[in-house]
């Protein structure tokens, strides 16, 4: 199989989540090449910081884990195998929630659809040479607002719509195959999206 590098980027504050998501890309039934931890410590916030990790990485895939979420043991494993027998350049799976509940539950099973684009997950895998031929998470020239934490709304979803648009094949696999924390400190599901943080 191909070599894949894992990006997971962190804040300083989180080493215990982070020691938790490492060694769930460890146990890896297939375990990536290299695991890049980007460590944000000038408050730049998560896209920033993921790119910034995608620009070193070298090998043919690049899997991208957040630091307090962790990887299901045959997350690499079944990814990859999607990828190479659809021929895919991008793989997407679901989650499994934890703390919290899913604010896109009507996207599990959900095929992408450039007409009708929805939203992903964080997530996934997919053509290095394609995620840096688009910018990575950055959107250039884009001078919106941040949650106030460094952070831009809906950064993954126009990374995978700029992807879309650049002709990847975008495929999803209804498993799944990682784990969502939701906790008092990150911006996922139902709290973030009321405008408010608890």
């Amino acid at each position: 199989m191909s070599a894949v590098t894992l990006v997971i980027p962190t804040i300083p504050p989180r080493a215990g989540m982070l020691a938790r998501a490492v060694r769930s890309a460890v146990e890896q039934s297939r375990p990536p090449e290299f695991i890049f931890t980007v460590i944000d410590v000038e408050g730049e916030g998560a896209p920033v910081t993921r790119t910034r990790g995608l620009e070193q990485v070298t090998t043919e895939w690049v899997a991208f884990l957040d630091d307090d979420d962790e990887l299901l043991p045959q997350h690499l494993q079944k990814l990859l195998a999607c990828a190479e027998h659809v021929s895919a350049d991008m793989v997407f799976p679901w989650f499994i929630v934890q703390g919290g509940t899913d604010p896109f539950p009507q996207h599990f099973g959900r095929q992408w659809d450039p007409a009708d684009p929805h939203q992903t997950t964080i997530t996934f895998l997919v053509r290095t040479e394609l995620a840096k031929k688009v910018g990575g998470f950055l959107d250039p020239g884009d001078d919106a607002g941040t949650d106030g934490l460094g952070n831009r709304a809906g950064e993954d979803f126009r990374f995978v719509c700029r992807l879309s648009d650049a002709g990847a094949r975008i495929v999803h696999l209804p498993e799944r195959t990682w784990t969502w924390v939701h906790h008092q400190s990150n911006t996922s599901g139902q709290n973030w999206r009321q405008g408010r943080l608890i």
